[in-house]
């Protein structure tokens, strides 16, 4: 202050000029102590744009915004961007997902598979959604449900997989999080509606359970996969013969080949028999015949109905001289030991899911009005 009074500044502009950070003539200009100087060059808010770009997947637009808004502090921003996108994946939920991948993760005694839907295929190809339903996948493999040994597709239960803790690895989100949380952090960085739909696994005590990925993008990722549990008597230990394993292979690929609906003919629903039944003696009645040959007629379209909906009465679809019971014949002899099939689950993306026809050429020549 004495130097300012010496230069001819008065005392009380001098203190006050200083206070507010700026410079009084002949002094240099004094930053507050403890304040924290957000002062940037255009290289570096170039390199922080960048940055912040690549790890949130946000717009350039926004992500500018958000930094200045933040006085160019990159976690502010970074945390502000999660907020905007969270709040924006809240509105999206309501959007039909029918797109996505299936995830599927082995474990010691079986296996579990998932899926999770995406708005467009686009982001399913995306590498940050594929990290994110591998991790899932392997976070359902862990459940503790799992421990609990169901030859037959069992459901998870999805409440209990979104609250484990899961690390996706990819550089957009490093830390780990609930499933939940990240399948939320997932849409709001690809702006899509993306959401976990459904978990199951298999196990098998005397055997193995055997899967296969149709057209998989990546190890452990598809949009159709099958899974069967192959079994052999009096096996405590559990077999894992490679002719088990080769058996078991092709079993699950001719499940996803072939759509069977039920394991043996035992298992056929009765009301899914008497409707068909009613189906055939309907068509066969149209041929003006007598009862007795009408009768024969529909014994023979039902049992061609079995040929295509019973697992064990299918031809194998990779060698259509023998039906899937004689293949696990001949696999039964060549292991000594009697295999059978104890369950099967073929799983396709978005099944079920009415999709939205969407008439692109009319979105366009709409917007070019």
């Amino acid at each position: 202050m004495c130097l300012a009074m010496a230069r001819g500044a008065p005392l009380w502009r001098a203190a006050t000029a200083i206070c507010r950070g700026r410079s009084v003539r002949g002094l240099p200009r004094i930053t507050a102590i403890g304040a924290k100087s957000f002062s940037v060059d255009a290289s570096s808010r170039t390199d922080l744009i960048k940055t912040l770009r690549e790890r949130t997947g946000a717009p350039i637009k926004d992500v500018k915004e958000v930094l200045v808004k933040c006085e160019w502090n990159e976690e502010n921003a970074f945390t502000e961007l999660r907020k905007k996108g969270l709040a924006a994946a809240t509105k999206k939920s309501s959007r039909v997902a029918a797109e996505g991948l299936l995830g599927l993760a082995h474990f010691e005694k079986g296996a579990a598979v998932i899926e999770i839907n995406s708005e467009t295929d686009f982001v399913a190809r995306n590498d940050l959604f594929q990290s994110l339903v591998l991790s899932v996948a392997k976070a359902a493999s862990t459940l503790k449900a799992v421990q609990q040994f169901s030859s037959k597709p069992a459901a998870l239960d999805l409440h209990d997989l979104e609250l484990v803790n899961v690390k996706l690895d990819h550089a957009s989100i490093t830390r780990e999080l609930r499933v939940r949380d990240a399948v939320s952090e997932v849409a709001a960085i690809t702006g899509e509606n993306v959401r976990l739909r459904r978990a199951f696994y298999m196990s098998s005590q005397r055997g193995i359970v055997s899967s296969y990925l149709h057209m998989s993008p990546a190890s452990g990722l598809s949009r159709l996969a099958g899974l069967v549990s192959v079994e052999v008597e009096d096996d405590q230990e559990g077999s894992h013969s490679e002719t088990l394993k080769s058996v078991g292979s092709s079993l699950a690929m001719h499940v996803v080949a072939a759509r069977p609906l039920f394991l043996s003919k035992e298992l056929v629903d009765s009301e899914v028999l008497e409707h068909e039944r009613n189906i055939c003696k309907a068509q066969a009645s149209t041929a003006g015949k007598q009862e007795n040959v009408v009768q024969k007629m529909v014994e023979g379209r039902l049992a061609k109905y079995m040929e295509e909906v019973v697992l064990l009465e299918q031809k194998y679809v990779a060698d259509e001289t023998k039906r899937i019971k004689v293949l696990l014949k001949e696999a039964s002899k060549e292991i000594g030991k009697t295999a059978k099939i104890e369950g099967f689950l073929r799983i396709e993306v978005g099944e079920g899911i009415e999709k939205l026809e969407k008439d692109f050429a009319a979105e366009v020549a709409a917007a070019a009005r």
